[in-house]
C-alpha cells in the first residue's frame, strides 16, 4: 500500500480546522497514526520529565494538545472502518491497530507521568482548580490504577500483552459479524415466496438481485431486510431459512472462515487475565470500578428483580400469542421463527394496525425536521445543512446552531444499510468541546443508523421503531454537542459513567410517543397527511404490546453478560452456551433451538464496549422514564387540548443538569440536581405497562 506526504495527509490537519472525508483513503492512515502517536510521546515524556512542580497548564494541558489531534485521526479511520468498509481501509485500520493499542498501554504504565498527575492530586494547587478540573485529575490517577500502572515486571508485561491482544480480538470479532451478515443472501425466483411482504422491501430486494445480473429477489441478513421477513413473510420455511441463517452468524454452524468461537473463547480468558493482574476477583467487579453500580451483586439483584416484576405480564402475553397462533394462523407449535410473524398478525387483530401501516407517514424528510424541532424546543439550539464532505453520497453534516446563530458543533448523519457498513445504530464522537486559551475547538459527532435506502427516486420511508432508534441516537449526539464542559476530560463520551450514558438517549424515546410531537414528525408519503388521530390511538393502545416479554428478554441478555463476567477465569464456548442456557432457564420464556448461536454476534459485548455492561440499558432506563416523569408532572394542555410536555423550566433545567454537564461530576449528582432527589423505579413500571405485574 502506498502512502502519502505527511504534508498532502489530510488527517494532519489542525484540531481546530475541518477534515476533509472525502479526501481520506488507506494510505493516509498508518503515516498520521505514527506521526502524531510520535508527536504526543513527545510530549508525555517532556510533560513527565520537567522538574518543576506540575500545574493544569505544565501536565493536563501540555499533553493535550497532540493528543486531541491523534484521537481524533483514530476515531475518523475507525469511523471510515465502520461505515465504509473495503479491503484496503480494513487492512490500513488493522495495521494500526497494534500501534494504538501499544501507545495507549504505554500511557497507562507511565510511571513519570502517573507521579506527576499524584503530585498534582497533593500539592495546594489541586485544591485551587475548578471542581471540574479536580474530577479530571481524580479520574485520571483512577484510570491510571486501572491501566496497571502500579504493576511491576513480569506482570506488567503481561498487562501490555493483554491490551494489544483484547483490541486485535475485538477487531477480529467484529470483522467476522460483517463478514457473516454481508456473505449470506438468499436468491427468491418465486414471487409467490415473498407473499406478506412489504412492497418497498421487495423493491429493495429486486434491486439487490438486479444489481447482482440476477433475475429474482435476493434477500439478506441486514435489519431492513431481515426483520420484515420474520414478520410479514407468509411462507414459514422462508421464516425459517432466514432465521436460522441470522442466528447462527459468525459461528461453528456457518462458514468457518468467520466462527467467532475462539474469539469469544480468548476474550474472556483475555479479560479475566487482566482483572486478576489489577487485583479484582473478576472482570465485571473490574468494569464496576467505573460505573454507577457499586458491585455485581447489586447489579444481579437489579436485574432479578427487574425479571420478577416482569415475568406476570410475560407469560400471559405470551400465553395469549400462543393461543392465538394455534386459533387463527394454525400454528399448533408456536417455533421461534414464527413469534414476530405471530406477534405482528395478534398485534393487527388487536390493535387494527400493522408497522407497515405507520410507515408511509414516517417520510425521513419529515422526521427529521420533527426531530429538529423537538431538539430545538428543549434545548433552545437548531440544525442547518452544511456543504461540508462527507465519507458517502448518503450522509450529510448539520451545524448546531444557538439562538444567536452561534455555531456550537457540527452532526454528521449517516442513515442507510449498505454492504460494508457496520449493523445497528451508533453516535461516535470524532472532536470534544475544548476551550484552549482564547480558541474553541466545537465538538464534532457522528450519528449512524441502518435504515433501508430508498428506491427508485423516492424517499425512504421509517418505521415507528426506526423513528425512536433515531431519536434514541439523537440524544447521545446532543448529550456531546451541547455540552458547556470546556474541558476534554470531562466530555459525556469520556466521564459519564457507563450506566448513565443511555440516559439522554432513552429520554429522547418517549417523544415518540407524544401526539403534539407525532403531528410534527408524519405526513402522509402520497398525501401529504399527518398521522390521523385513530392511528395514533391504535399505536399508543399497542404501545405496551409484549413489554413484559420484551423486558425478559433484555433482562436475559444482561444477566448472561454478568454472569460470564463474573467467572475468575475464561470459559470454553461450551461453557459460554451451557451459561446462557441456564440463563434462559431462570428467565426467559421463549428459547431458541440449540443450534442457535447468539453470542457469537453478540457485538455490544465482545467488540462494542459493553462487556459487563449490558446492564446499563436497563439501569439507564429507570433513570431516563424517571426523567421524563419530570417533564410529564409540569404538562399542560395547548389551546387543542393537546398535551404539551416542554415546560420551558424543566426543558431549561434539563440541559442544565444533565446534557450541558458532561461527565464534570457523577451521573448520580447531576440526576439529584435534575430530579430533586435519587432515582425511582415507578416511572420505569408505569411507561412499560408493568404496573399491576409489580
Amino acid at each position: 500500500m502506498t502512502s502519502t506526504p505527511l504534508a498532502e495527509n489530510p488527517l494532519l490537519v489542525s484540531a481546530e480546522a475541518t477534515v476533509d472525508y472525502a479526501a481520506v483513503r488507506p494510505g493516509h492512515i498508518e503515516p498520521a497514526v505514527r506521526e502524531l502517536i510520535a508527536a504526543t510521546r513527545q510530549a508525555i515524556e517532556t510533560a513527565a520529565g520537567r522538574g518543576d512542580a506540575p500545574d493544569w497548564e505544565n501536565l493536563v494541558e501540555a499533553i493535550e494538545d497532540p493528543s486531541e489531534r491523534l484521537h481524533r485521526a483514530w476515531a475518523i479511520a475507525g469511523h471510515l472502518n465502520g461505515v465504509v468498509n473495503t479491503p484496503e481501509l480494513r487492512a490500513a485500520y488493522n495495521d494500526c491497530l497494534p500501534l494504538m493499542s501499544e501507545f495507549s498501554t504505554w500511557v497507562g504504565l507511565h510511571h513519570g507521568l502517573y507521579a506527576r498527575y499524584r503530585a498534582l492530586a497533593d500539592s495546594p494547587l489541586y485544591g485551587q482548580l475548578s471542581a471540574t478540573r479536580r474530577r479530571i485529575v481524580d479520574l485520571a490517577l483512577r484510570d491510571f490504577r486501572l491501566s496497571g500502572v502500579e504493576l511491576q515486571g513480569e506482570a506488567r508485561k503481561a498487562f501490555a500483552r493483554n491490551a494489544d491482544l483484547q483490541a486485535q480480538v475485538s477487531q477480529k470479532f467484529s470483522e467476522n459479524v460483517l463478514d457473516a451478515t454481508d456473505g449470506w443472501t438468499l436468491l427468491i425466483t418465486d414471487e409467490a415466496r415473498l407473499q406478506g411482504l412489504p412492497e418497498n422491501v421487495k423493491a429493495s430486494a429486486r434491486q439487490l438481485a438486479q444489481k447482482a445480473g440476477e433475475d429474482g429477489w435476493k434477500l439478506t441478513l441486514h435489519m431492513p431486510c431481515y426483520l420484515p421477513v420474520m414478520q410479514h413473510a407468509q411462507d414459514r420455511e422462508l421464516r425459517q431459512t432466514v432465521y436460522r441463517a441470522y442466528g447462527t452468524r459468525a459461528s461453528d454452524q456457518g462458514d468457518p472462515a468467520f466462527d467467532n468461537s475462539e474469539s469469544i473463547e480468548s476474550l474472556l480468558a483475555l479479560r479475566a487475565e487482566e482483572a486478576s493482574l489489577l487485583g479484582e476477583p473478576n472482570f465485571a467487579t473490574l468494569q464496576l470500578e467505573t460505573r454507577m453500580a457499586d458491585s455485581t451483586d447489586q447489579v444481579l439483584k437489579f436485574l432479578r428483580e427487574l425479571a420478577a416484576k416482569a415475568r406476570p405480564s410475560a407469560e400471559r402475553d405470551l400465553a395469549k400469542l400462543r393461543a392465538f397462533a394455534a386459533e387463527q394462523l394454525g400454528l399448533g407449535t408456536l417455533e421461534p421463527w414464527d413469534v414476530a410473524y405471530a406477534s405482528e398478525r395478534l398485534r393487527e387483530q388487536r390493535y387494527a394496525y400493522s408497522d407497515e401501516e405507520l410507515r408511509p407517514y414516517f417520510t425521513e424528510h419529515q422526521v427529521l425536521q420533527g426531530l429538529f424541532q423537538v431538539i430545538h424546543t428543549l434545548f433552545g439550539v437548531h440544525l442547518e445543512a452544511c456543504d461540508a464532505p462527507t465519507w458517502h453520497a448518503d450522509a450529510r453534516i448539520y451545524r448546531v446552531l444557538d439562538a444567536q446563530g452561534e455555531e456550537l458543533g457540527r452532526l454528521g448523519i449517516d442513515l442507510y444499510a449498505r454492504p460494508g457498513k457496520q449493523g445497528g445504530a451508533w453516535v461516535d464522537s470524532e472532536r470534544s468541546r475544548r476551550r484552549h486559551g482564547s480558541a474553541l475547538h466545537r465538538p464534532l459527532a457522528w450519528l449512524t443508523c441502518n435504515f433501508a435506502a430508498p428506491h427508485d427516486g423516492g424517499e425512504a420511508l421509517l418505521s415507528h421503531d426506526e423513528v425512536i432508534t433515531l431519536f434514541h441516537e439523537s440524544g447521545h449526539a446532543m448529550h456531546t454537542l451541547l455540552s458547556r464542559v470546556d474541558d476534554p476530560g470531562a466530555a459525556a463520551f469520556a466521564a459519564v459513567e457507563w450506566d448513565a450514558i443511555e440516559l439522554p438517549s432513552q429520554f429522547m424515546e418517549n417523544f415518540c410517543w407524544e401526539w403534539g410531537v407525532l403531528q410534527s414528525l408524519t405526513r402522509h408519503a402520497d398525501t401529504g397527511a399527518p398521522l390521523p388521530r385513530a392511528l395514533y390511538d391504535k399505536l399508543i393502545a399497542a404501545k405496551n404490546f409484549q413489554s413484559g416479554l420484551q423486558a425478559l428478554r433484555q433482562v436475559e441478555f444482561a444477566l448472561f453478560d454478568m454472569l460470564i463476567h463474573t467467572q475468575q477465569h475464561g470459559l470454553s464456548i461450551s461453557a459460554v452456551l451451557d451459561t446462557l442456557d441456564q440463563v434462559r432457564q431462570e428467565v426467559a420464556l421463549l428459547i431458541p433451538p440449540a443450534w442457535h448461536r447468539f453470542p457469537h454476534a453478540f457485538s455490544h459485548l465482545f467488540a462494542g464496549g459493553y462487556g459487563a455492561g449490558y446492564y446499563s440499558y436497563k439501569w439507564a432506563e429507570v433513570l431516563s422514564a424517571d426523567a421524563f416523569a419530570a417533564f410529564e408532572e409540569q404538562a399542560h394542555p395547548d389551546a387543542d387540548g393537546t398535551r404539551n410536555v416542554f415546560d420551558p423550566a424543566t426543558c431549561q433545567r434539563y440541559l442544565d443538569e444533565i446534557i450541558a454537564v458532561g461527565g464534570s461530576r457523577p451521573a448520580a449528582a447531576s440526576f439529584q440536581a435534575f430530579r430533586g432527589r435519587a432515582p425511582s423505579l415507578d416511572a420505569l413500571l408505569r411507561h412499560s405497562g408493568l404496573v399491576q405485574s409489580a
